[in-house]
């Protein structure tokens, strides 16, 4: 097997801003897996607020490339039990372990969804998000788009816009980057109308979710808070969904693992993205038939996707059925 790797460049279309900051680039780690005349690829992408240095990755790419050329082609959860021995960032494992699986399906002319027995049909429709930006423009957007479900970031609450995106009666979730106050969500988990919002993303900073209760009118989701499969049993008491992302937990081979054990203890579960091009969002796509929600809009996000696989259209996740991930450069 050969390892390959390229620094990409990702543009968005618009300037994307949230809670954290405003961005109008992404750098993305492109990883490649090949062996015979097969080729699987990975992504993983620079995020501040994660404190991921690509540059890093690259140097640690380096260090193992020996051991991983070596590898026979195994199963894909065998690959992955042994990137687990490698003390390996997730961002990086999860990189690796969907080239691996993109490399797997593709030598044996199996997709995804085929070798995991993975529904393919009536798949969880995504949303797509809608920047901070002043009340007025972030309703225009929504009026104006041909999608059917957002995700509204917000900066703080305030109680006006939250009234005037309820008078939409459109299919919106709010997303605050942890910059909701204990205060704000009392007044939104007592708030009967919250019901309306679809779920409320990762209200407060990491570790901070004490003052939440599932109980409450809010569908409050773990995003930050929930970062692999032993996060679940600690949030259950506070969250009543998580987001669910490859870069976070790993990769597809555990957030197969979370998806199954956060569905056991009852949790409503959404496969999310970062900004990401076709070669991740291919990754996350392949589990929507598993899922609640799903938020894979990354890719539409920017204006240089570099490749092709499954994607997303106006919400409908539509999968190419090719062997692996179906992602081609």
């Amino acid at each position: 097997m050969e390892l390959n790797y390229e620094l990409k460049k990702l543009q968005l279309k618009e300037t994307f801003s949230i809670a954290y900051g405003n961005y109008d680039t992404r750098e993305a780690l492109l990883i490649e897996l090949s062996y015979l005349n097969c080729k699987g690829y990975g992504e993983c992408v620079a995020i501040d607020y994660y404190h991921i240095d690509l540059k890093n990755f690259i140097i640690r790419l380096n260090e193992i490339q020996p051991l991983l050329e070596k590898r026979t082609v195994v199963h894909p959860k065998d690959f992955f039990h042994f990137l687990s021995t490698l003390d390996l960032h997730p961002f990086l494992m999860s990189a690796l372990d969907c080239a691996y699986w993109d490399l797997f399906g593709k030598l044996e002319n199996r997709s995804f969804t085929e070798l995991n027995h993975i529904p393919s049909g009536n798949l969880a429709e995504s949303s797509i998000t809608i920047s901070v930006a002043d009340i007025e423009n972030q309703i225009r957007k929504i009026e104006k788009s041909s999608w059917n479900r957002f995700k509204v970031k917000c900066k703080g609450l305030h109680k006006d816009n939250i009234e005037k995106l309820l008078r939409l009666n459109r299919n919106i979730a709010l997303d605050s980057n942890a910059s909701f106050t204990d205060q704000d969500c009392l007044w939104l988990q007592e708030n009967k109308d919250v019901l309306q919002f679809s779920y409320l993303e990762q209200p407060r900073p990491v570790d901070q979710y004490k003052v939440l209760k599932k109980e409450g009118f809010a569908n409050w989701m773990a995003d930050e808070d929930s970062q692999d499969l032993n996060s679940l049993e600690e949030l259950l008491p506070y969250y009543k969904s998580v987001n669910i992302k490859l870069m976070k937990c790993g990769g597809l081979t555990p957030a197969l693992e979370m998806i199954i054990k956060a569905k056991e203890l009852g949790y409503k579960t959404m496969i999310g993205c970062m900004t990401e091009s076709t070669v991740g969002i291919s990754a996350g796509c392949v589990l929507a038939g598993l899922t609640d929600f799903a938020d894979l809009d990354g890719a539409n996000l920017i204006s240089n996707d570099y490749s092709s696989g499954n994607f997303v259209k106006n919400g409908n996740i539509i999968l190419s059925g090719k062997p692996g991930l179906g992602i081609e450069l």
